[in-house]
């Protein structure tokens, strides 16, 4: 498929600030966006409206209410996300009930028309989440598994957050999948992430880490020679904001219950090409890399959260929409992109539903 354009739900407003999901979706309809990764949350809050509330078959009634109003609006779901918490558990009951969830997460994926559930690394405190890493694995394993017996074959993009408690960087996820090694269980490289941890840091006065170009380069030169472009089943983008002051107790950010580069980014995300909103991370260095040297190709998805989106002012989801296809024109200039150039991603997916069993074909080990 072509680079196309694709947009988070809640980068168009929170669905509890009073901005409807067929609102939002007008917006990305309006801009041009071709998808939208679809936030749980705004799914959950239809369930939560309907008789009964959030039940199982409420989330699923959702589902196809959504999948409804994105075939009206020719908009393709391209994720679910995200399955939060869920890898290294100390507590082996709730990682009993959270396999279950992952069932009815397969169900609304089916319903959605999506093949793609996203799984950020978890930020939970650390004496929840164990700290034996091959624990984590055969927790990944497993729903791996579980996804390939699913038909169509369900695919997990695993991201390291920037503020994750076991898992932080790019690298410690990649060496996750790699150990994982199941054709349907990738990586999801997010811009913001890849920055937020590598290259900045919310709590210093400079907003960067000492050294943070050549730390960042390097990064950069590993991923190259590590990550081969169909393992990479997600691309988010988003800049992020140089505050002001330092992150710490007193800024009207800090909340004592989060990691400063969570505060951050649930506060000061910002879409590619801001500067003028204060964005100053080095983005478009990051998606060159990614698309001239590693390759990739196919959906750049924009994921931005914003303290903007908490406001109740109607003018939300109109502004960040006309924001968001701004920053998209954006890219397409700065990073030429071929919209009509063809990916990978059709012949994964004819391999993942052809397979009989769970042939590995990652070959590439860090």
């Amino acid at each position: 498929m072509a680079y196309k354009p694709s947009i988070c739900t809640m980068s168009l407003g929170r669905c509890y600030a009073g901005h409807s999901l067929p609102e939002k979706l007008d917006m990305a309809m309006k801009y041009g966006f071709s998808g939208i990764e679809l936030f749980y949350e705004d799914l959950l809050d239809l369930a939560k409206k309907m008789p009964g509330g959030a039940t199982p078959e409420n989330h699923i009634s959702s589902a196809h209410l959504i999948k409804g109003y994105c075939d009206d609006r020719n908009l393709e779901i391209i994720c679910l996300q995200p399955f939060m918490h869920y890898e290294g558990l100390v507590d082996r009951n709730l990682h009993n009930r959270r396999i279950e969830e992952m069932r009815l997460w397969f169900k609304m994926a089916h319903v959605l028309g999506t093949d793609l559930i996203m799984l950020p690394s978890s930020n939970l405190p650390p004496d929840q989440i164990t700290k034996d890493m091959d624990c984590i694995i055969q927790d990944m394993v497993e729903i791996a598994e579980m996804g390939l017996q699913e038909s169509p074959v369900i695919r997990f993009a695993y991201e390291a957050l920037c503020w994750g408690t076991r898992v932080e960087t790019w690298e410690a996820s990649w060496d996750i999948v790699c150990k994982v090694n199941r054709p349907n269980f990738g990586i999801c490289l997010d811009t913001f992430n890849i920055a937020g941890r590598i290259y900045a840091d919310p709590t210093m006065s400079t907003g960067r880490n000492p050294d943070a170009g050549r730390t960042l380069s390097q990064s950069l030169d590993r991923l190259v020679q590590s990550v081969p472009a169909d393992r990479i089943f997600l691309l988010q983008v988003a800049d992020g904001e140089r505050l002001a002051q330092r992150l710490l107790q007193g800024h009207e950010f800090y909340d004592p219950e989060q990691p400063p580069r969570m505060s951050w980014s649930r506060n000061a995300r910002l879409f590619y090409g801001e500067p003028h909103y204060g964005g100053y991370l080095p983005i478009r260095e990051i998606l060159q890399v990614l698309i001239s040297r590693v390759g990739f190709k196919g959906w750049l998805s924009l994921e931005v959260f914003n303290r903007r989106l908490a406001d109740t002012d109607r003018s939300v989801p109109e502004e960040m929409g006309k924001r968001a296809s701004q920053s998209w024109n954006s890219l397409k200039r700065d990073l030429h992109l071929n919209t009509n150039s063809l990916s990978y991603t059709s012949k994964l997916l004819h391999l993942l539903n052809s397979s009989n069993d769970s042939q590995h074909i990652i070959r590439t080990h860090m």
